[in-house]
Formats: structure tokens, sequence, C-alpha cells
């Protein structure tokens, strides 16, 4: 069990499915802003996973998917637990896939972790974006934000920019809300043989991806207005720069 930290008090919302678009967003206070994840997916580069579907097939592919984003949430929903000091069993084949997956990360990722702030914290960044991340907490004595990940195989860092950008959003969301001063963020990542991986993203790296969010965001919001009217919205990397 992990000592908990009344430093902050989070603002609470509600995730819902957008009825127009389909879309995940987050209602916060009444008002309804899109996911890091959606906005994420919508402007990525969808080559690798074209060629990667072409490769295994529509079918595996869409097998694939769902079995991993079930793992992925039982390992969550485990490590939840553990945060929150309390127990839960799910004698499901993909609950025992995912439980020695969870334990690797409390044995080797959590170990650091001090005391935690909040563990599944809505953060959203007012009138343009929210989230979700695992655990805000301070891991080494450096307030942090940590997002679990699961993967079928070993990660290169080249592949996992967008979970820099997704953590990077979490902290400055964290930040101006609650005038914190996240100084890193910490992905752990374990796959079902158990290899753990853990990237940390700090300093320059993380003004860097706060600036190319921002960038993905504009991406976004562009593409959104381009479905309704032609007139592109006004870029906010100025916005970013002022509230600093």
């Amino acid at each position: 069990m992990i000592k908990k930290s009344n430093k902050y008090k989070y603002i609470t919302g509600k995730q819902i499915t957008d009825p127009g678009s389909g879309t995940r967003v987050y209602d916060i206070v009444g008002t309804r802003l899109p996911s890091v994840t959606t906005i994420l997916g919508a402007t990525k580069n969808q080559d690798f996973i074209k060629k990667w579907k072409a490769k295994v097939g529509e079918a595996n592919a869409e097998r694939i998917k769902n079995h991993s984003a079930s793992r992925g949430t039982c390992m969550h929903k485990y490590l939840e637990h553990h945060v929150l000091g309390t127990n839960i069993i799910d004698l499901t084949p993909i609950g025992q896939e995912a439980r020695p997956m969870a334990d690797k990360i409390i044995e080797v990722g959590l170990t650091p972790v001090d005391e935690y702030y909040g563990s599944e914290v809505m953060l959203h960044y007012p009138g343009l974006y929210a989230g979700a991340t695992d655990l805000i907490c301070s891991h080494n004595g450096m307030e942090t934000v940590v997002d679990f990940k699961q993967s079928n195989r070993p990660k290169r860092e080249q592949w996992i920019q967008d979970y820099y950008l997704q953590i990077s959003a979490y902290a400055m969301a964290h930040d101006y809300v609650y005038g914190s001063q996240i100084k890193q963020g910490v992905i752990m990542i374990c796959t079902p043989d158990l290899y753990y991986q853990e990237f940390k993203i700090e300093g320059n790296q993380l003004r860097k991806c706060k600036h190319e969010f921002l960038k993905r965001l504009d991406m976004y919001n562009e593409l959104q207005e381009k479905k309704k009217d032609p007139e592109v919205l006004t870029p906010l990397l100025k916005t970013f720069e002022e509230d600093k």
C-alpha cells in the first residue's frame, strides 16, 4: 500500500461518447472536452497500422487489438486496487494473464513511489482537452505523472512518441489547473512474458512534447472545424507561451 497525500483536491467529471462524432469526450462541470487519446488518435500517421493490418489480416488484427485492450483493462484494475490498498480477484483467463504483469509493475516500477496524490485522475485543460491518467505521485521525490501500459512485445523509444505526448498533455493540464510543477512523466510497460520497461520524460524533452501536443491539438481542431466550416481555428502555441 502506498501512502496517500491529500495535497490536491481533484475535480471530477465523467467520460461519455459524443453522439454526433462517436468519439470519447469528457464532461467537466457541464463542458464537453475531447480526450487526449482521441486527439492523438485522430492526428497520428496511420501508415504503420495499415501495414500491420495488411500483414496479419483485418480479422486477426481486430482479435489481437480486442484481447490486448481487455488485458490492459484488467492490468490497470489490479494496479489501481494496489495503489488504493484494496484487493481484487479476477479468475477469468484474461484476469489471470494480467495479474503477473501488474505484479511486475508493482515490484519494479512502483518501488520509487513515495506517496500518491491521486489514482485514475481525471484531468483537463479548460476549454481545450481532458483525459484520465493512471497515477499522480511523488516518484523519487519528484511530482510525477505515471501511465501504465501493456504491450505484446518490448517497445523501442521511437515507437512511443504518442505516449510521451499523452503524458505531457496530462502534466500540462495538472500544472495549469492545480498550480503544480510536474517535473517528469514515467511510462511503465510490461509484456505478457513479464518483460518490464520504463521510459522517463523530463526537462527540455517534456517541454518540447508539450509544444508538440499543442500542434496536434491544433490539427485536431482544424479537422473538426473543416467538418463544419472551412475556417481554421487560431493556433494555440501562443496561448501556451502566455500561460507560462
